[in-house]
């Protein structure tokens, strides 16, 4: 892995020397790692969009090449998989095809995914020496936006029932209660905000990790921070209704067989069809009192 580590940011750094040499500086990338349930799909909505208008102001969010598997997804899912698999060649791959997009008044790369927050945890040491390598070829920063704990605990928890089963994860696709998966710790290790900050300050620099706190319309705020006019009219409406109790024992029910990813995905146009018309029925709590207490003795919030 050393070896193949050295390689790909040796080759990296090919590519990117005539684009420093014209610019007179390293190009920016702006990893935007989420987390879940805070305007993501809105945003990476938006920027794809509007690509070639972000283009004339010197900012690529490039083209995606998981589309090619799922056309909804304007997201950079690749990186955090191959991350996850320790997949150096792919890894490669992948920005020199963003960097083959990148034009004489490109400053700014922006990749965006969720996931990134979603598998730190499952990030190996290699891969994480491979961040570390990037941030000498990258001006980075990460930008992540965190919800109350409670809130976003709970919809995490909806993501895994509802995500396909994977041999390795031990709560994606599983029929267990909200309080059983707390007791799993690749569950409940999501609550250590602080924890994926330091990490990332680790890797990046102490002044390069921006940790924000998750108010609304993270489409406005991305713009603003970006030096651009931000959009009028609410066009970033939300992307995703959540699940309510009775969609989630569904689901739970469903989870019982050994369901194929893409037949699981077949099945959630009905259930969301179920979801909305027991939306005024289910409201029972997924979340029971100890569990709450349970949160927030686990929740490490971001220190000052």
């Amino acid at each position: 892995m050393e070896n193949s580590k050295i390689h790909c940011s040796k080759e990296l750094a090919k590519l990117l020397a005539p684009i420093e040499q014209l610019n007179n500086q390293k190009l920016k990338l702006i990893i935007h790692a989420g987390t879940p349930k805070t305007g993501t799909t809105s945003l990476q909505t938006y920027l794809d969009k509007k690509q070639r208008k972000l283009r004339g102001k010197g900012i690529l969010y490039p083209h995606n090449l998981d589309k090619l598997q799922n056309p909804n997804a304007p997201k950079h899912q690749w990186f955090e998989k191959n991350l996850v698999t320790t997949n150096t060649a792919s890894f490669l791959e992948n920005f020199k095809n963003i960097l083959a997009q990148v034009k004489p008044d490109t400053h700014t790369i922006i990749l965006s995914s969720e996931g990134i927050y979603n598998y730190w945890w499952d990030f190996s040491d290699a891969s994480k020496g491979l961040l570390s390598e990037l941030s000498q070829l990258f001006d980075i920063e990460v930008w992540v936006w965190f919800r109350e704990p409670l809130a976003f605990i709970e919809s995490y928890y909806k993501q895994c029932i509802r995500n396909p089963q994977v041999k390795s994860n031990p709560c994606y696709g599983k029929d267990l209660s909200f309080a059983d998966m707390l007791k799993i710790e690749w569950f409940s290790q999501h609550l250590n905000y602080q924890g994926f900050v330091s990490e990332c300050q680790s890797l990046f620099g102490e002044n390069k990790v921006l940790a924000f706190k998750y108010e609304g319309d993270v489409v406005q705020e991305v713009m603003q921070k970006l030096g651009l006019a931000t959009p009028h009219d609410n066009p970033t409406p939300r992307q995703n209704k959540s699940l309510n109790s009775a969609a989630i024992k569904l689901l739970r029910t469903i989870n019982h067989y050994d369901i194929k990813a893409k037949d699981k995905e077949l099945l959630m146009p009905h259930l969301k069809a179920i979801n909305g018309v027991l939306d005024s029925y289910a409201n029972e709590p997924l979340i029971d009192e100890d569990s709450r207490e349970s949160v927030l003795k686990l929740f490490k919030p971001i220190s000052k």
